[in-house]
């Protein structure tokens, strides 16, 4: 998106409130669909749509809550990948081909 786009919403007494056509339609939301909420630092919050696949696998879910609570909480600790480290993950895994929805083989379980 190119453009910032700044829509409103009225919290109710119960603390709810009504996700904005624009923010719905950005988002690509469907009733009953999850929301993130990541609450930044400088107390900015990001709202993100859950992707299906990640609220089906609790571990993932899990491990990626841990992370973005340890990112939040020490931000000075990211470091980039360098050059080096990317060639040669590449040159290990670059040929490689994953089918994430095959089944494991009897050995892999």
């Amino acid at each position: 998106m190119s453009a910032i786009i700044e829509v409103q919403s009225t919290l109710t007494d119960r603390y709810q409130t009504t996700v904005p056509e624009t923010v719905r339609l950005a988002l690509n939301l469907g009733k009953r669909d999850k929301l993130r909420y990541t609450i930044r630092p400088d107390g900015a919050v990001v709202i993100t749509r859950v992707d299906e696949a990640e609220s089906d696998d609790p571990v993932l879910g899990s491990f990626l809550s841990f992370l973005a609570s340890d990112i939040a909480r020490h931000p000075e600790k990211m470091r980039a990948i360098d050059a080096t480290l990317l060639a040669r993950v590449q040159a290990l895994v670059g040929g490689v081909e994953v089918d994430l929805n095959a089944p494991l083989a009897a050995d892999d379980e």
